[in-house]
């Protein structure tokens, strides 16, 4: 609240034995004002959110290793209305691949990124898409689901429908710029919890991802089992 001057901040995992090559995410608050964020290592600054360009949804993630966060309040004639606010995520190395900001966002997964993300997302299910919402001010897509087989979540993103029909619900967000749109068929959606927020990882097809899993396992080279019937 009220920022001045400037702080460093130091993010570090709550365990004895942290994981090499940890990657750090931010994403400033909506009304987030009052100061620029840089990221900082001895001495030099790399500007990440500058004060009032922060947009809805906007993710900058680096790696700890590359240094900490260095907030410093900008000039202000009034700071009686200003405060500066982001969430964060530390998470092992490779997940950052999961946020698809980093790599081309919306191409398809291959068999072995699917089979991977069965064994390691936060939410595995089949379902159909039943709705799908625009929202361009937050450059996303909401994607509402209808849920036959819930195979696994961490977060209750997947509520029982009320109908009583055995079904779940529930949504999941990916980029705008993926063009998502309603579709018949069944799918296997896969992705992980940000920032209190689903999001999507890999569709496939569920009959793709049946004949995938299926030629894996003939293989011998599933990363895990997932029940199919």
């Amino acid at each position: 609240m009220y920022p001045t001057g400037a702080l460093i901040v130091n993010l570090r995992p709550n365990t004895f034995s942290p994981s090499r090559h940890l990657t750090v995410c931010i994403k400033p608050f909506r009304d987030s004002s009052g100061s620029n964020i840089y990221l900082e290592k001895t001495g030099e600054l790399r500007l990440l959110v500058r004060d009032g360009d922060s947009e809805p949804g906007q993710v900058q993630c680096f790696s700890l290793e590359q240094g900490g966060l260095f907030v410093e309040a900008t000039p202000q004639q009034d700071i009686s209305r200003r405060a500066t606010g982001f969430q964060y995520e530390l998470m092992n190395g490779h997940r950052v691949l999961d946020l698809h900001v980093l790599t081309a966002p919306c191409r398809p997964c291959s068999d072995t990124e699917v089979l991977l993300a069965v064994c390691t997302s936060d939410f595995v299910v089949r379902g159909s898409i039943q709705d799908v919402i625009h929202a361009p001010e937050r450059r996303e897509s909401v994607i509402h689901l209808r849920v036959s087989r819930l195979y696994r979540q961490k977060s209750r993103v997947f509520q029982p429908a009320p109908e009583g029909s055995g079904h779940w619900q529930g949504h999941v967000t990916t980029l705008l710029e993926c063009g998502v749109r309603p579709g018949h068929g069944d799918f296997l959606f896969t992705g992980h919890m940000h920032f209190g927020e689903a999001q999507l990882g890999c569709a496939p097809r569920f009959s793709d991802f049946q004949k995938m899993y299926r030629d894996a396992e003939e293989r011998g080279l599933n990363p895990c089992e997932i029940g199919m019937e």
